[in-house]
C-alpha cells in the first residue's frame, strides 16, 4: 500500500495515491475517511462489510451495480449500505472523498442505497472526516458525528438512477455509450445495430427498466450531460457532442428533466 501521511497529534489518515492498494474492512476504526485525486479509474466490481459514503467536491464519478448506474457530480453523494457490489469509474480528474462506517455505528435509516444533495454543510462535514486521523478517539468524533447524521437524514433524495437492460445485445451497447464511444440513436436505427425489432426492444426496456426505450435515452443523455458538465465541458460542447440541434435546444432539454439551467444546477 502507498500512503502519504500529514504529521498529526493521532496517527493521521492516509491521503491516498491513485496506485495505492486500500482495504477499509482491514482498518480497526469505527469511521474511517480517505481523500484522494484520481484520473481514469475504473475499481472494478467490488462491496464491502461497511457503509461508505461517496463524494467528489471536485469532478464526476458512476457508480454502477448489477442493474442500475447512478451519477456522482459535485452536488450529489451516494450512500453505499454494506455488501452492496458496486462499481466506480471516472474518466477524468475527481477528488475523491470517501467514508467507511462500522455497522455498530450506524442509524436504522442508513440501510438502503440513495443519492443524496449534499448542501454547503454536509459537504464540509465530509470534507472534516474525510482528513481525520483514524485512531482519533471516538469521543472527540461525536459532536460532529452527531451532526453528520442530522444532515445526512434531512439531505434530500435525488433520482439520478438509471437501470440498465440486462439482454446482453443491448448491455454491450449501454458500455460502449458509457465509455463515450458511441452514444444511443433513435430506436429505428438502434434496433438495427442490435439485429432486433422494433417491437423487442420496446419490451426488453419495458420489461427490464420500466421506461420505453426514448423515455430511457434521455435519461442516459441527461446522465451523460451532467458528467461532462461537472469535468469542465461548457454548454456548447455538451449540446454539440450530444447531438442537440442547439445550445438552447440543450438548455431547454435540461430544464425540462431539472427544473433549471445547467448554470443554476451547478451553482446552487
Amino acid at each position: 500500500m502507498m500512503l502519504r501521511h500529514k504529521t498529526s497529534k493521532y496517527r493521521q489518515m492516509a491521503f491516498l495515491s491513485q496506485e495505492s492498494i486500500f482495504n477499509p474492512d482491514q482498518i480497526d476504526a469505527a469511521v474511517i475517511g480517505i481523500a484522494s485525486d484520481f484520473t481514469s479509474h475504473d475499481s472494478g466490481l467490488h462491496q464491502h462489510q461497511r457503509a461508505q459514503l461517496l463524494f467528489a467536491p471536485i469532478g464526476c464519478m458512476t457508480i454502477a451495480s448489477d442493474n442500475q448506474q447512478s451519477i456522482l457530480p459535485p452536488t450529489m453523494a451516494a450512500w453505499i449500505p454494506p455488501q452492496f457490489p458496486h462499481r466506480i469509474t471516472m474518466r477524468n480528474v475527481v477528488a475523491y472523498r470517501s467514508i467507511y462506517f462500522d455497522k455498530a455505528v450506524l442509524p436504522d435509516y442508513a440501510s438502503a442505497f440513495a443519492i443524496l444533495h449534499v448542501n454547503g454543510l454536509l459537504k464540509e462535514l465530509i470534507e472534516r472526516i474525510s482528513y481525520w486521523p483514524w485512531d482519533m478517539p471516538i469521543e472527540l468524533q461525536k459532536n460532529t458525528l452527531s451532526l453528520f447524521w442530522e444532515e445526512f437524514n434531512s439531505a434530500p433524495k435525488q433520482n439520478l438512477t438509471l437501470l440498465v437492460p440486462q439482454d446482453a445485445r443491448i448491455k454491450q451497447h449501454v458500455e460502449l455509450w458509457n465509455q463515450g464511444k458511441s452514444l444511443p440513436s433513435f430506436l429505428k436505427e438502434f434496433a438495427k445495430e442490435v439485429g432486433a425489432s422494433e417491437k423487442t426492444i420496446s419490451r426488453i426496456f419495458l420489461k427490464e427498466t420500466g421506461m420505453t426505450y426514448q423515455d430511457w435515452r434521455q435519461q442516459w443523455r441527461l446522465q451523460k450531460s451532467i458528467e461532462w458538465l461537472a469535468e469542465g465541458k461548457n454548454v456548447s460542447e455538451t449540446a454539440f457532442d450530444l447531438e442537440f440541434s442547439s445550445d438552447s435546444a440543450f438548455i431547454e432539454f435540461f430544464k425540462k428533466y431539472q427544473r433549471q439551467t445547467p448554470h443554476k444546477y451547478f451553482n446552487k
